[in-house]
């Protein structure tokens, strides 16, 4: 059966050696159709970004590598500059199955850019059929400086067989049957999603990244003050002026819901959209916002940068769309049920680390 691999062939392609690890996969690693990959023990600070191509990333760190940094006890990867972490995870995969990575949620929402490289690799993220090799992660921060360890989870991997994704024609009869958003489906390449700037009440449309703060540990969760890093972002018009080079935490105007039979995944509605790039944390694992998981829906947090001009966003425009995936067969569990989550049923939220704030 194609698909997305379940958390049930995850454990398999483990015990059957198509992932192995310095370190024994940890159960905790495996979600309902993704498997959190783990930093390795070192972190070669390089002088650019960098994709293999026909060399190994081994070949790439001999030009690029700046110096190295032991993250046994911890280390503080710097605001603006390019990491290289090896992974603990290598991949032996069978010839049918190809992977995608993608940075995690709490990743994205700290602006921490983190994207999966590969030996031979041409694209960020995406992991050919059969292929066999190491896994690395390139970090860079880009709003906050961040302290990490080893063993620590940033991003995730997703397992294919075959083609997964849903065409128009199969995304607006599945809509028709679960119903995936809360109002009318905007289907064209993907399910459409636009930005919340009308609040149901007050003024708080999301938070703009301070431009000089301290350090955050990953570690630590509900730790930080929120307004030690965050501004507020009000509006009462509909509209926001963004500002070039700065970070915001916005949120969708839609709830949407993932069945347990599919998969989805967060893509740009365009390349560019106006003067601004929304980045994506990326997946989104069956039962995310269905309402027999704990959820009656669920909106998309937006990770938005603007670029060289300022550039105003209004409420409902679209910024982005979700690509829906069959599942190669229901996960044991899902998504905000047996897997607990930060994010099942949210708002406007910042990622785990900071306390609890008022919506």
């Amino acid at each position: 059966m194609t698909g997305v691999l379940p958390d049930t062939r995850l454990r398999r392609l483990v015990a059957e050696g198509a992932v192995a690890a310095e370190r024994d996969v940890d159960e905790a690693q495996v979600q309902p159709a993704s498997l959190d990959l783990r930093l390795g023990r070192v972190a070669f600070r390089v002088r650019a970004s960098f994709l293999t191509g026909d060399a190994t990333v081994a070949d790439r760190l001999s030009d690029f590598e700046m110096h190295r940094i032991d993250l046994t006890h911890g280390a503080v990867l710097e605001k603006g500059c390019v990491y290289v972490v090896p992974l603990m995870e290598r991949l032996k995969l069978p010839p049918q199955v190809s992977a995608v990575a993608n940075a995690k949620s709490s990743t994205g929402r700290l602006d921490l850019l983190t994207r999966c490289i590969t030996d031979g690799g041409t694209e960020f993220d995406r992991i050919p059929l059969g292929y066999e090799g190491p896994l690395y992660a390139e970090i860079c921060p880009r709003s906050f400086s961040v302290l990490v360890r080893p063993g620590m989870r940033l991003n995730q991997i997703r397992f294919r067989e075959g083609h997964a994704e849903l065409d128009d024609v199969s995304l607006a009869a599945l809509h028709g049957r679960v119903g995936l958003v809360d109002g009318e489906a905007v289907i064209d390449d993907g399910l459409g999603f636009s930005v919340d700037l009308r609040p149901a009440k007050g003024s708080l449309v999301g938070y703009r990244a301070k431009p000089h703060t301290g350090l955050i540990d990953l570690d630590r969760i509900g730790h930080y003050e929120p307004s030690d890093f965050w501004e507020e972002v009000h509006t009462r018009d509909g509209r926001i002026i963004l500002d070039p080079g700065a970070f915001y935490i916005l949120v969708s105007r839609e709830a949407v819901t993932i069945p347990p039979t599919h998969a989805a995944e967060m893509a740009p509605y365009v390349a560019m959209v106006g003067e601004f790039r929304v980045h994506y944390a990326g997946f989104f694992d069956p039962g995310f916002g269905w309402a027999e998981a704990g959820g009656s829906g669920s909106r998309g947090v937006l990770e938005v940068r603007c670029h060289e001009a300022p550039f105003v966003l209004e409420h409902g425009q679209i910024v982005g769309r979700l690509v829906y995936e069959s599942m190669a067969a229901m996960p044991e569990t899902l998504y905000g049920r047996e897997i607990a989550s930060n994010y099942q049923g949210q708002g406007l939220k910042l990622s785990k680390h900071f306390r609890a704030l008022r919506n």
